[in-house]
């Protein structure tokens, strides 16, 4: 090894933040939609959850096409935080995106926080 060979460096992209609501406008346990750059986008509140507990999860049900994500009911399935589906009750996890039920169906996810009383996704 060459002692004066630069050590490699591996850039970690930067996250961009954007706020899309306030704490205010969330309601625990529950979902609310908001529009992200032509994308809808469900948020869930859960003050239980271990770690971190907002969740941003794509409102399109992938197998009915319909914006509903967000108005599905959240609960606990095999030891994971899912949402179910209003439709078809499809579970899908929280964390992730992937579904119970449908290895093959899956929601996109952003990352959430809060900033204050600021709800900012990445």
């Amino acid at each position: 090894m060459n002692a004066s060979a630069p050590a490699s460096v591996v850039a970690t992209p930067t996250l961009a933040w954007r706020a899309v609501c306030t704490r205010d406008d969330l309601v625990a346990d529950s979902g609310v939609v908001v529009l992200l750059d032509g994308q809808q986008i469900a948020l869930f509140y859960v003050p239980g959850a271990d770690g971190n507990p907002l969740y941003a999860i794509e409102n399109r049900d992938p197998k009915s096409g319909a914006n509903v994500i967000g108005r599905g009911l959240v609960g606990h399935l095999g030891g994971s935080l899912v949402v179910a589906s209003p439709l078809y009750k499809q579970h899908f996890r929280l964390a992730d995106g992937s579904c119970v039920q449908y290895p093959e169906q899956s929601l996109r996810i952003w990352q959430a926080r809060f900033n204050g009383d600021t709800v900012e996704i990445a």
